[in-house]
């Protein structure tokens, strides 16, 4: 296949998808039924970052963007996370665009959304057929592209150290006030906080706020986040740690939602927001600068922070915005 005829089915897929006539709940239910985290808004919301991918218009400016054309086809094993919907799609689509041969190794929290589209891929253009393998042994492959915990990353990085290799560690994502942020802005926070739950890399885990900054600035503008409670596992993480909080007599704030604790950490558990407070913007953003490798976005409206996003956007990447900063066309088209 071509890179034309690629990005032709690939933008067939995304057209498909988007029609009001195919049928995406069933696909939704069999997602839901198999993990419960996945709720039909979650899922709703990275589909719809799917199909912007899969615009042609994007898929080509994208494309432009490197020589991919004459690229010899490398068998590239990709094993996926399942924290959130489709998380691995980004890898999906840089090895299938870049003509390579996909060995998919799902996670069993995600399994129906990438063989999904991948079969519709396969309809639009039997081809693909031959270029999307789901495997759970990835022993002859050419290259790795994994995405795990720190834990897990260890392990790759032995069991793989042998061949070319992107391998990604735990990162979660902070944001930074200023304590000059309108309701709204707050509002479009609590967007990054709660979206899947908290459950991705994207997701606002922590805040760092001005000394002089109270948590009813926050609090008073997440009310609508409250439905959140209706999924049972985030209840059950929120109650199991205001628990833990109540009977180690930790200080924290609660909303009846959203626990709020200070702490130096940058990982916090469900359910929880943790926040810390700085006394100058400077000094904060050099030491933020030294915990990149940690950190995979940060939100705020302050110019001091290069490569930050506004407030509600950490969840809605671009198509560039290639995970812990790594390239990943760039690495599959030099594969040797």
């Amino acid at each position: 296949m071509t890179l034309s005829e690629r990005i032709d089915s690939l933008s067939q897929l995304g057209t498909q998808w988007s029609s009001t006539d195919f049928d995406v709940e069933s696909i939704f239910r069999l997602a839901n039924h198999q993990n419960n985290w996945f709720t039909t808004a979650s899922l709703q919301q990275a589909l719809d970052g799917v199909l912007v991918f899969l615009k042609p218009e994007v898929l080509t400016n994208w494309t432009n963007e490197y020589k991919i054309a004459d690229i010899a086809s490398k068998r590239v094993g990709v094993v996926m996370a399942g924290n959130i919907p489709m998380v691995g799609f980004h890898d999906w689509l840089c090895v299938l665009v870049c003509g390579h041969t996909l060995h998919a190794k799902l996670s069993s929290q995600d399994q129906v959304l990438i063989k999904a589209l991948s079969n519709s891929l396969i309809a639009i253009d039997n081809r693909w057929k031959e270029k999307i393998i789901f495997t759970e042994r990835l022993n002859d492959v050419d290259a790795i592209i994994a995405t795990g915990s720190d834990n897990s990353a260890r392990y790759f990085h032995y069991y793989f150290a042998n061949k070319p290799h992107i391998i990604r560690k735990n990162r979660n994502s902070i944001a930074v006030l200023t304590g000059e942020e309108t309701p709204e802005q707050i509002q479009r926070l609590g967007t990054d906080i709660f979206s899947y739950y908290g459950l991705g890399c994207r997701s606002v885990s922590k805040i760092y706020v001005p000394q002089n900054f109270t948590v009813a600035q926050v609090y008073d503008h997440l009310e609508s986040f409250h439905g959140v409670l209706d999924n049972h596992k985030y209840q059950n993480n929120y109650d199991y740690n205001r628990s833990i909080l109540l009977l180690n007599k930790t200080v924290h704030f609660d909303n009846g939602f959203l626990l709020m604790v200070e702490s130096t950490d940058l990982v916090s558990p469900i359910g929880v927001l943790y926040f810390e407070r700085y006394q100058n913007l400077e000094t904060l953003s050099l030491y933020l600068e030294s915990q990149r490798e940690k950190i995979q976005v940060i939100a705020t409206h302050s110019p001091l922070f290069v490569g930050a996003v506004d407030f509600g956007n950490t969840q809605f990447p671009n198509i560039m915005d290639y995970a812990d900063g790594v390239d990943t066309i760039d690495f599959l088209l030099h594969l040797s």
